[in-house]
């Protein structure tokens, strides 16, 4: 995991009080990077965040306010192209790169490959990944903002204490399902099973963007049963028919939707770990029946 020495140096002084600076006005592309940035701003200011709430980041297209937004924004936190292609191509348009922060890329932390190829952009659901990336926001938001950055190193220090707390909740809560095999909607949960051991047995979608062909719901169907997957997920904002097809004739359960991008979720620095006990919530309430 990338380390940020700064914050451990700023983490000896005491929690200061907010100096009278200008504060950067602050772009992100969606909730859950607009509840990490809002931890660590804090009380200094409130981001800017592009998705609209309900949105899903994949099917993104950029409205002139928006574009407008991205303009004025003198610091921007997004994922990267990977999750978000249509803001890309707003940047590039634009020409402020040097004032965008691609988390996937510059925030620290470990990056998954699909093993059909390509960089999965689901980091966030690895709350090792959430934590580098208070400390890359922090340290960003310190190079435009120097007059805050104790308010801001010291804000990050304690979003990620929340976060390693977090993770040990977690942890303890999904011990019980570990090895009990179950189906995602869409392969875009493994770096939340990689991080906390879990057994998944296939993904109903390869893509973001693509509708499964017959082969591989065949494919999946012959995974639940040669796996004996006690549970399938729909996920929020995806047609849930294609669970209903593979389930049938098995006998797996279907399980409650898995809101992996904050979908269903209040935008806000409370939205990072909402969204983690949600998921975590599903494996258990199925896996554990």
């Amino acid at each position: 995991m990338r380390r940020f020495p700064f914050l451990a140096g700023l983490a000896l002084i005491a929690l200061p009080v907010p100096l009278l600076a200008e504060v950067p006005r602050v772009v992100v592309d969606f909730g859950p990077v607009q509840s990490l940035v809002a931890q660590v701003m804090g009380d200094l200011g409130q981001p800017q965040v592009l998705l609209a709430a309900g949105a899903d980041p994949h099917d993104f297209q950029m409205k002139p306010s928006q574009a407008r937004a991205l303009a004025e924004a003198e610091l921007v936190f997004w994922v990267g192209p990977d999750l978000m292609p249509a803001m890309s191509d707003a940047i590039t348009a634009l020409g402020n790169e040097e004032n965008v922060v691609a988390l996937l890329e510059d925030g620290g932390g470990e990056i998954r490959l699909y093993p059909e190829g390509g960089i999965d952009p689901h980091a966030w659901l690895d709350p090792d990944n959430a934590e580098a990336w208070l400390g890359a926001i922090a340290e960003e938001l310190s190079n435009k903002d120097p007059e805050n950055a104790d308010t801001y190193a010291a804000n990050a220090i304690a979003a990620q204490a929340t976060i390693r707390d977090l993770d040990t909740e977690l942890q303890t809560a999904l011990e019980p399902v570990r090895d009990k095999p179950f189906v995602v909607f869409h392969d875009a949960m493994g770096y939340f099973t990689d991080h906390f051991g879990l057994t998944p047995a296939g993904a109903i979608e390869l893509g973001d963007a693509s509708a499964p062909s017959a082969a591989q719901l065949d494919e999946i169907r012959e995974a639940i049963r040669q796996t004996n997957a006690v549970c399938v997920f729909p996920e929020a904002g995806r047609d849930p028919k294609f669970v209903a097809t593979v389930v049938e004739g098995s006998a797996a359960r279907t399980g409650q939707p898995q809101d992996i991008e904050g979908i269903t979720l209040p935008q806000g620095p409370g939205q990072y770990a909402a969204l983690m006990r949600g998921i975590a919530a599903t494996l258990t309430e199925c896996l554990g029946q």
